[in-house]
C-alpha cells in the first residue's frame, strides 16, 4: 500500500531536539484535553490530571516535558456535556500556563479510530481561545494517527491494522460504534459527514506525505501559511518522522504569527512535545516490589476486548467475577456483594472482574447513561477492593479506566511511567490518590488495542511470568 511513497525522513532525532529547544525558547507548553485516559500511550515522564484545578495543572506542567494531560472522560457523555467539560479543561490549562508565564498549545486528543465528539470539542477550544483574548486559530490540524497501533493516514485516507492487514477505518468494527459510528475512511469525507455538510470538502486543506518527506518542516510551514478562520487541515502520517517534521513546521509557522488547534490521536502529542521514545517497562521498573495479587477490570465491549477476555479465562490464572450489565441498568445488581467477593478473592488469587459481554448486542438503552451506570458500579467495587491492597490494577477500556482512576482510586494526579509495549498501554503511578493506591502500577489498557492474547500477555508481565 505504501510502496509508492517517498522515503521516510532520517532526521527524527535532530528534529526532536530542535522541537524541545524551540518550545523552551518560546515558553510553549503542551496542554492536552483527553477524552479518556488512553491518550498518553505514546508519552512518558508526563503527568495526567483528573481534576480541572489550576494548581494541579500547574504542577503537572512543571515536569521536564512541559506537558499536561487533563482527563475529561467526555467520550462517556452527550455532546453538550462534552462541550462543557472541554471548555472547563481548556480554561484551566490556559490559566495554569499563564501562571507559569507560558503559552499553551491546546490539543484535543481522542480516539485514533475516530470515535468521539470531534467537531463540538474543537469548537469549544476555539471559544476558550477567543475568550482568553488569544488569536483566532487559523487552522485545526486533524492528525488521528497512532503509529504503534497501526492507525496511519496516507493521501487523506485513514487506515487501521486489523488481523495483520491494513483496512480503511470506515470498514472496521470501530466505524460501527453504536454512539459514534461513521462511514467514511477519507478524513475529508469524514469531516463532511460529521458536520452534515457544514464543512465542504473543497474547504479542507491537506499536508501530504510528499510535502512532509520531500519538503520537510519548511514545506509544512509554507502549507500552513494560507489557511484562515479555523480551516481544517488533514495531516498524513505513517511514521513518527512524519509527525516530527509536522510538529517542527508548526512551531516555525507559529513564529510567523500563525495560530493552531489540534484534534489528534496519541502519536502527535509525543511529536509536539519533542519526546524521545522509551523502551517498554519490565521487571522491577514495572512492579517495584509490591507483593500481593492483582485485579483486572474489563468494561470495554468492543469485539477485540471480548476475545482478549476469553483468552485470559483459558489460562486459569484468575478468579473470574462477572458484573451483570442488564442487572446494573435495572438496579437489580448486588454491587456490594460483588465487591465483597472480589475483595475476598484477592487474598488468594489474581481476580478478573468483567462486564457481561451480551450488552453490546442489546438495544433500547440510553448508551451514555448505561455506560456511566456500569462504570460507576465497577469503580465502587474497586474502591472497596483497595482494602485488600492489590499489587497492581489493569483497567480495560477508556471510559472504564477513567472512572476507576477517579472514583475507584481517588486519583487526582499521576505520572505516566511508560508503556508495556512500544507506544501501547500506559502505566500510571498515582502521586495524588487514595493512600492504598499511591505508587501502585495502574495499567490503562484501551479496548481497541492489542491482538487476542494481549490481555494475557499484560497479566503475565505483571505476575513476573
Amino acid at each position: 500500500m505504501f510502496a509508492s511513497l517517498p522515503s521516510a525522513r532520517e532526521d527524527a532525532g535532530a528534529l526532536r531536539e530542535s522541537i524541545r529547544a524551540m518550545r523552551a525558547a518560546n515558553d510553549v507548553l503542551v496542554g492536552v484535553i483527553d477524552d479518556d485516559p488512553t491518550g498518553s500511550q505514546a508519552v512518558h515522564g508526563v503527568q495526567v490530571v483528573t481534576v480541572a484545578e489550576e494548581d494541579a495543572c500547574a504542577a503537572a506542567f512543571g515536569g521536564p516535558a512541559g506537558t499536561c494531560f487533563l482527563l475529561t472522560n467526555s467520550r462517556s457523555v452527550g455532546e453538550q456535556a462534552a462541550v462543557e467539560l472541554t471548555e472547563e479543561a481548556a480554561r484551566c490549562l490556559v490559566a495554569a500556563g499563564g501562571r507559569l508565564g507560558a503559552r499553551v498549545e491546546l490539543v484535543s486528543r481522542s480516539d485514533s479510530t475516530l470515535r468521539g465528539h470531534v467537531l463540538a470539542e474543537v469548537a469549544a477550544l476555539s471559544r476558550v481561545r477567543r475568550q482568553a483574548a488569544g488569536p483566532e486559530p487559523d487552522a485545526v490540524l486533524f492528525v488521528p494517527a497512532f503509529i504503534e497501533a497501526g492507525r496511519v493516514t496516507a493521501d487523506g485516507i485513514h487506515w487501521a491494522r486489523a488481523g495483520g492487514e491494513f483496512v480503511p477505518v470506515g470498514e472496521t468494527e470501530f466505524a460501527r460504534d453504536r454512539l459514534f459510528g461513521y462511514a467514511a475512511s477519507d478524513l475529508r469525507d469524514f469531516l463532511v459527514e460529521k458536520s452534515r455538510g457544514a464543512i465542504r470538502r473543497g474547504d479542507i486543506a491537506t499536508i501530504g506525505l510528499t510535502d512532509i518527506r520531500q519538503g520537510g518542516p519548511d514545506r509544512v510551514r509554507d502549507r500552513l501559511a494560507g489557511p484562515r478562520h479555523g480551516t481544517w487541515v488533514v495531516v498524513d502520517a505513517v511514521e513518527y518522522s512524519d509527525l516530527e517534521a509536522v510538529a517542527y513546521g508548526v512551531l516555525l509557522a507559529e513564529e510567523q504569527g500563525r495560530s493552531f488547534l489540534y484534534r489528534t490521536g496519541p502519536s502527535f502529542v509525543r511529536a509536539l512535545a519533542g519526546l524521545e521514545p522509551k523502551a517498554p517497562l519490565r521487571g522491577a521498573e514495572l512492579v517495584p516490589g509490591r507483593g500481593g495479587h492483582g485485579l483486572i477490570v474489563v468494561g470495554s465491549h468492543v469485539e477485540q476486548t471480548s476475545r482478549q477476555v476469553a483468552d485470559l479465562m483459558t489460562r486459569g490464572w484468575t478468579v473470574d467475577v462477572e458484573l451483570d450489565v442488564p442487572a446494573v441498568i435495572s438496579g437489580a445488581s448486588d454491587v456490594a456483594g460483588l465487591a465483597r467477593q472480589v475483595t475476598d478473592a484477592l487474598g488468594r488469587s489474581d481476580v478478573l472482574l468483567y462486564t457481561s459481554r451480551a450488552f453490546a448486542a442489546r438495544t433500547g438503552y440510553d448508551g451514555f447513561a448505561a455506560g456511566r451506570a456500569v462504570s460507576a458500579a465497577l469503580a465502587r467495587v474497586v474502591r472497596e477492593a483497595l482494602a485488600a491492597r492489590p499489587a497492581w490494577i489493569v483497567a480495560k477500556g477508556g471510559i472504564t479506566s477513567h472512572d476507576i482512576a477517579v472514583d475507584g482510586l481517588g486519583m487526582r494526579r499521576a505520572v505516566v511511567a511508560g508503556q508495556l509495549f512500544p507506544g501501547l498501554i500506559s502505566v500510571f503511578r498515582p502521586v495524588d490518590a487514595a493512600p492504598a493506591a499511591m505508587g501502585m502500577p495502574y495499567v490503562v489498557f484501551p479496548g481497541n488495542v492489542g491482538d487476542d492474547q494481549a490481555l494475557s500477555q499484560v497479566v503475565a508481565m505483571l505476575k513476573g511470568r
